[in-house]
């Protein structure tokens, strides 16, 4: 019944912007490159930021809580999915007392989608900027899916600004190059471009073994699509693919054993989640994706980790097992 409940409410907060969805009334105008006319939980704010000889925008909420603990929590999204997916845990994290700062990677969400190439060491420096300017000196980071490899780099560039690290059902715990041949952008690209919402609907229910109502990821799906209607669709394209490259050409795992904050692991039992999958050997396959058993090794070779495993659920922990998922972060913080 908790799990119904649970369900039933993510549902309800992910889908603000499903109200012209209904049957009956004509589709909406495109989403911008910038995800313009997608609904965020909470107010957006911008950071100018120079990548590569770029000026690009970082959107950001900045989130207060209504008692303060003189701390503060950054969320790391994934590579699909807006971070206005992550409003059930800023609100648990601002219950107990956390201000929450939520960063749109560059290439992602609102932020811009640069014409050069996605890197986590810029993502990384991004992350940093944003909180010299919120002057921010510590925090706690807590990261999910492809978050979770930009939440190790950071730990392992800049260990003294990160109080403890939370890698919720993170990708990268291996590295994919040993499996799956390279696959050139314009290949990527085509690929990308003919997949049709139904066709990633699937796609998400399967490779991420989801336990969410339908209508609950259908604000992932509209996130994606719309913006296929807007002039700018070709230059979002490229950035989203080369946020895959970005996975596959540089990857974390051989660093996660060097990582010295305290780090805890949230996994879901039935997450097998491992991009490129379709393209490794079929004999491989299987053996990708064992991400709950990666994540109790690597954790044996950590000075100071754990790793806790949450059964029947899938990718999307947070938002699957919101009142476990909520008692192991919070104990795991200090509350």
């Amino acid at each position: 019944m908790n799990r119904i409940f649970s369900a039933a409410l993510a549902a309800a907060l992910l889908s603000i912007p499903l109200a012209s969805h209904a049957a009956g009334i004509a589709p909406r105008e495109p989403y911008g490159i910038a995800l313009e006319g997608f609904a965020y939980p909470y107010p957006v704010h911008l950071l100018p930021l120079v990548n590569d000889g770029e000026q690009l925008s970082m959107a950001y909420m900045d989130v207060a809580p209504a008692q303060p603990n003189g701390r503060t929590v950054v969320l790391l999204h994934g590579r699909n999915f807006p971070s206005s997916y992550w409003a059930p845990v800023i609100k648990m994290l601002g219950e107990a007392g956390f201000r929450v700062v939520v960063p749109d990677q560059i290439g992602f969400g609102k932020s811009s989608k640069p014409a050069g190439e996605l890197h986590f060491d810029n993502l990384a420096r991004n992350t940093m900027a944003l909180l010299d300017h919120l002057n921010i000196d510590k925090a706690e980071f807590v990261a999910h899916s492809l978050g979770g490899m930009l939440g190790v780099r950071i730990a392992r560039a800049y260990p003294d600004r990160v109080a403890h690290l939370v890698l919720t059902a993170p990708i990268g715990l291996e590295d994919y190059r040993l499996v799956v041949p390279p696959t050139p952008t314009d290949k990527m690209i085509e690929t990308e471009d003919r997949l049709t919402a139904e066709g990633y609907r699937k796609q998400l229910q399967t490779n991420y073994a989801i336990k969410l109502p339908g209508e609950a990821i259908t604000p992932f799906i509209d996130a994606r699509f719309n913006i296929k209607g807007s002039p700018d669709y070709p230059r979002w394209l490229r950035a989203f693919v080369s946020s895959g490259q970005m996975i596959y050409r540089e990857p974390v795992a051989h660093e996660i054993p060097l990582i010295t904050v305290p780090t805890l692991f949230v996994m879901g039992s039935d997450d097998h989640n491992a991009p490129g999958r379709p393209l490794a050997p079929e004999a491989l396959r299987a053996k990708m994706g064992q991400n709950a058993e990666l994540a109790k090794t690597l954790v044996t070779k950590m000075p100071n980790a754990r790793a806790e495993v949450i059964p029947d659920t899938g990718h999307l922990v947070f938002l699957e097992a919101p009142e476990k998922y909520r008692e192991l972060v919070l104990g795991f913080l200090g509350r």
